[in-house]
């Protein structure tokens, strides 16, 4: 029996950076770039001003006072973009607008509120120290300097951080599409009528949702038929791309387990490269993993919804946030205090699903009185963390300390 540590890297094991392809800035949120960017010019390109006001030879203006103002004469207007680029002779002022070029000979900005908004003559009512509101070429990257980092997931500032040096496209990891397929001839779609002995597919949308949240595009399938010989022809044909199109991971939900209708043991029996192997967590213990004949990395997760769930942040997430070209692919985690105590399955891990309190330690309880129990689906929506107990804890008590997987920020 594997640690559910094992699991994950062997699942990581599976799967690599996605290949490099080139997009523009409009849909470059949330890719992970492939290349460094660096910048070719100092950034700023040339000394701008950081105010609207006045720019001076500070040895002009160093005496102004409220009681004894230096009077200017304005030879120059300078709006932001302007390209002129006047010399300011001793004893003279132009008119600056906030990232308008310094002129030459200029080495001070006088800020408007400190004069009489002059426009032919300006009077000077205080003196700022000199260099005083000038932003200097280089003053925010030199040439040649690291801009954003290949491997960095681009937010907004980084964004801004490559157009500001003039790239209009970037290089990024391809995003990843994942085939999610939810079994099972007791499933019917949401929405549709449920006879006894039937229930809604939830694992589908559960997982595709956090196939989406974690950056990947989801192709969900399902809910499928317990017919081996039909999900097998369904997997092939995700295999090889003829059914939708090239997928770079699949993921299926149910029959891994042990019963007697299990589909998707009994469909990938001669797969030489898919295994079934049990894991030493609660919930999550029957998982399969390999590579279908084509070659597509395959992550077989048991079916009842909250083990799903838990298997997918385990093991599927940290490999979807790989395929795009993530170093760090686990969740953040912190130490958290239990307010309430549980039992724990015996020799196994255990991943409880827990809410956070409030004040200033972190402080977590059970998400629902039911625990971790692997159908409470309805409930799973309180949790915001995952407890993860070690396999030799035999009873959490109140008091005790976890590490916690944050699932919300």
């Amino acid at each position: 029996m594997r640690t559910w540590i094992e699991h994950r890297d062997a699942t990581l094991a599976l799967v690599a950076p996605l290949p490099v392809v080139e997009v523009g800035l409009a849909d470059a949120l949330g890719a992970v770039l492939a290349q460094d960017v660096v910048t070719d010019t100092p950034m700023p390109r040339w000394d701008n001003s950081a105010m609207d006001g006045y720019a001076v030879r500070h040895a002009d203006i160093a005496s102004a006072t409220a009681a004894t103002p230096v009077v200017l004469p304005v030879v120059a207007d300078l709006p932001a973009g302007t390209a002129e680029r006047p010399f300011l002779a001793p004893g003279n002022a132009a008119r600056i607008m906030t990232g308008a070029p310094v002129p030459d000979g200029a080495d001070t900005i006088v800020p408007v509120e400190l004069t009489d908004a002059g426009t032919v003559r300006v009077r000077i009512d205080d003196a700022p120290p000199a260099g005083r509101h000038v932003r200097h070429a280089g003053g925010d990257a030199a040439a040649g300097d690291l801009v954003v980092a290949a491997g960095t997931l681009l937010g907004p500032a980084q964004v801004a951080a490559v157009a500001s040096v003039g790239r209009s496209r970037v290089p990024v990891h391809r995003r990843p599409r994942v085939a999610v397929v939810s079994t099972g001839d007791e499933l019917v779609a949401p929405g549709e009528p449920v006879r006894y002995g039937t229930l809604p597919d939830s694992n589908s949308w559960l997982l595709a949702a956090a196939v989406q949240e974690a950056g990947g595009e989801a192709l969900r399938l399902g809910p499928t038929s317990d017919d081996p010989q039909a999900l097998l022809a369904l997997l092939h044909g995700l295999d090889d791309g003829a059914l939708h199109g090239p997928v770079d991971l699949v993921v299926t939900s149910g029959g891994v387990s042990v019963g007697a209708f299990d589909v998707v043991k009994a469909a990938l029996r001669d797969e030489p490269d898919v295994e079934f192997v049990p894991v030493a967590v609660q919930p999550g213990k029957p998982q399969g993993l390999g590579r279908l004949r084509g070659g597509t990395p395959l992550c077989a997760l048991p079916g009842n919804p909250v083990s799903s769930f838990v298997s997918f942040e385990l093991f599927v997430r940290p490999a979807v946030l790989r395929l795009r070209g993530l170093a760090d692919v686990h969740r953040p985690t912190v130490t958290a205090v239990v307010e309430d105590g549980w039992r724990t399955p015996p020799g196994r891990a255990q991943v409880m699903p827990v809410r956070f309190g409030t004040g200033e330690q972190p402080r977590v309880r059970r998400a629902t009185p039911g625990g971790s129990g692997s159908h409470l689906v309805a409930r799973l929506a309180l949790a915001d963390g995952l407890a993860l107990v070690p396999a030799e804890v035999d009873e959490v008590e109140p008091g005790d300390r976890l590490t916690v997987m944050r699932l919300r920020a």
